[in-house]
């Protein structure tokens, strides 16, 4: 590999506060110890993550945690502020995509995968492989204030994992490698537990009281995968004119 990791930049977008942490909070780490620049955004701010507190309150509360995790992990924290529930494959919103890659220019950008649980997931998905493409393309205008210039390549694009790692139907969602995050697997967590609303969150509207094991038993589950403790999955876009060599495979390997 001819690329020091010391001048790549990689970028994870998701929907909400927490899904990076999740998916693929592990993965940059290992990239931040290579010397890499960190990037993290949400598209949301969660801002419907609550049964007691208003939209804007709890926005403003799953903010700082996100601000928080993203510290955690030497990460820059942007929210792109959509608004849970809402967002949409429209051109204002292609536009805004763009612009913030725009105006991070990544190397890497890892996102959420085409297929998941929810509508917010599986767009931010297709808006993020848009604005890859959209982001280079000089005559496409973000039509934002003071807006950044073209993008000088497309990034190379990896999808997580779903959640829970299975498709509509419940089948297997397929990856083409895991990364082996057993080393950064404790900072992870860490990272995930700033994220303290949701959990409550989550306890209250799903039933659900295990918001870190259940981070825990899946990164198992991947990591015996590759035989390794624990893991996350990636799986790359390689659909034309997208770069195909796999640069994330190649630096966490070398």
């Amino acid at each position: 590999m001819s690329t020091s990791p010391t001048k790549i930049h990689v970028a994870a977008v998701h929907a909400h506060p927490d899904d990076i942490e999740i998916q693929c909070a592990g993965t940059l780490l290992r990239m931040k110890e290579l010397g890499c620049r960190i990037s993290v955004a949400t598209m949301t701010p969660g801002d419907c993550g609550s049964a007691e507190l208003s939209q804007d309150e709890i926005a403003a509360v799953r903010r700082s945690e996100a601000t928080a995790a993203a510290t955690l992990i030497g990460a820059e924290y942007t929210c792109l502020e959509f608004r849970d529930l809402s967002i949409c494959f429209d051109n204002d919103s292609r536009r805004r995509m763009t612009e913030y890659l725009r105006r991070t220019a990544p190397d890497i950008i890892l996102t959420a995968p085409p297929v998941d649980y929810m509508h917010d997931h599986e767009i931010t998905s297709m808006l993020v492989r848009d604005a890859c493409f959209n982001a280079s393309v000089p005559n496409y205008k973000t039509r934002q204030w003071d807006p950044a210039p073209p993008m000088q390549k497309i990034p190379h694009l990896y999808y997580v994992d779903a959640v829970e790692g299975t498709d509509h139907f419940g089948n297997r969602h397929p990856i083409d490698f895991v990364v082996d995050v057993s080393k950064h697997f404790e900072t992870k967590l860490e990272s995930l537990a700033c994220h303290a609303s949701q959990r409550d969150w989550l306890r209250r509207q799903h039933g659900m009281d295990e918001y870190l094991e259940a981070c825990r038993r899946w990164s198992k589950e991947r990591g015996s995968e590759r035989g390794v403790a624990y893991g996350e999955g990636f799986r790359q876009y390689k659909g034309h004119p997208h770069p195909t060599n796999n640069l994330l495979r190649e630096l966490l390997e070398t």
